[in-house]
């Protein structure tokens, strides 16, 4: 690989990373936080933090087709339309998340249940669930900026805003958790609070940034034409499906680890945080690629959009792989940071294990997924997400954990298989190129 090729992805990539290792210290911190509260405050927040995600996927999808169209432009030299589809996808976000959170903030009570029968988790999760429900249209306003930023190759904005949201979350978590500095001692309520309240001061930091480093490119002067915003809907309605086909799967996954037992909640809601140290670098080399596969294809040039998709996923597979080593290498260390019970370390060890023996390959399908949107291959990505996920993981998953009896371990291996298949899915289907023709 050409070194002004490696450069040219490390410029974009890493302040993508560092914005996703902000996230991953705060997930960790977050952990570390109400882990002290015991194993139904860390089933209830992990639980409910994909649940969330579930709630929020058709309005997080947006980012993609925002991020694709704005490439795009920009590829074409059409600099001064870039922020169009920006201003569509906080349209699309004000439209469908003012009904979708009212909804749901009421409805969360009656169907908290039936993702966990646990009387403890269930009184936890329900007001933390509520109170991140009514932050849903900052978060999708978020996501849209994200979208823009990467886009343009002015990453380093989205970067330096979460950094700011994730350190005001900690402190606010510190707040009101623990109930310092005269506040409420809100346990498992006062992470939620603390998470929407820095979400609102993101949202405050982006229309700032917009401001001033996209107002010349079109931000807030006026509407998207009919043709952009046409295409935006076709990005962004396959992808927020597929998220939230995704989403739905997490928590159908935590609903089966639930029929386990409620240490075996506990144990993966860590497994999956921890996992995110690694999972989140490589989901940023993706939207690298998305970027630089969507730019390509705006200079007519598909070719050196298909190799920058394999010039990435080289590099995001090497770096996973050594991300990945610490986890089957002191899995007990790890695990013990965050978990105060002994079974349930016991339980997380060889899932972790397994995934850190894994990862690396993993970074096939994360960066290819991504490259693929950028492409404008919505539809293959949620087909294939769907049917490797929903047709073939979660029954399997079903049927080795609670009714076979080989427990989280059991379920931790069908999702190592499922995700493998995905990569390989993947990578063929960008082996082919019949994407290169899609038209935007």
């Amino acid at each position: 690989m050409e070194s002004n090729r490696v450069n040219r992805i490390l410029s974009l990539s890493l302040p993508i990373i560092g914005a996703m290792i902000s996230q991953n210290v705060l997930n960790l911190v977050d952990t570390a936080m109400v882990g002290q509260l015991g194993d139904a405050a860390l089933a209830a927040v992990g639980l409910g933090g994909f649940a969330i995600f579930m709630c929020q996927a058709i309005i997080l999808g947006i980012s993609t087709g925002v991020q694709t169209i704005a490439a795009r432009r920009k590829g074409e030299g059409r600099e001064d339309e870039m922020a169009k589809s920006l201003n569509g996808g906080i349209m699309l976000v004000i439209m469908a998340g003012i009904p979708l959170s009212a909804i749901l903030y009421f409805a969360v009570e009656s169907l908290y249940p039936y993702l966990n029968s646990d009387a403890d988790v269930i009184a936890l999760g329900v007001p933390y669930m509520q109170i991140r429900i009514l932050s849903m249209i900052f978060v999708g306003t978020n996501y849209a900026f994200r979208g823009y930023w990467n886009a343009v190759d002015l990453s380093r904005l989205y970067m330096s805003t979460l950094i700011i949201m994730h350190s005001t979350n900690i402190f606010l978590n510190y707040i009101f958790i623990f109930g310092n500095f005269g506040a409420p001692e809100l346990g498992v309520t006062g992470a939620g609070l603390a998470t929407a309240i820095s979400t609102v001061i993101g949202t405050v930091c982006y229309f700032s940034l917009g401001f001033r480093y996209a107002r010349d490119n079109g931000f807030l002067k006026g509407r998207p034409d009919p043709q952009t915003f046409r295409s935006l809907l076709s990005l962004s309605i396959p992808n927020g499906l597929q998220q939230f086909a995704f989403a739905a799967g997490f928590t159908a996954t935590f609903w089966i680890i639930g029929l386990v037992g409620p240490s075996e909640v506990a144990a993966a809601s860590v497994l999956i945080n921890v996992t995110l140290v690694c999972i989140l670098p490589g989901i940023a080399f993706g939207i690298s690629a998305a970027t630089l596969v969507s730019q390509a294809l705006g200079k007519k040039d598909p070719q050196d959009a298909q190799q920058w998709g394999w010039d990435v996923t080289k590099i995001g597979c090497s770096v996973l792989f050594v991300l990945g080593l610490p986890m089957w290498i002191i899995p007990e260390t790890i695990l013990s940071i965050f978990i105060i019970n002994p079974e349930t370390v016991s339980l997380a060890k060889i899932p972790m294990i397994l995934v850190g023996a894994t990862i690396g390959f993993e970074a096939i399908g994360l960066v290819l997924i991504n490259a693929l949107l950028g492409a404008g291959a919505s539809n293959v990505v949620m087909i294939t997400s769907f049917v490797t996920q929903w047709i073939l993981f979660l029954p399997l998953a079903y049927y080795v954990g609670p009714v076979a009896g080989f427990g989280l371990l059991g379920i931790w291996l069908c999702q190592a298989g499922y995700r493998a298949l995905q990569s390989i899915i993947f990578a063929i289907v960008w082996y082919r190129g019949k994407w290169k023709e899609i038209k935007l």
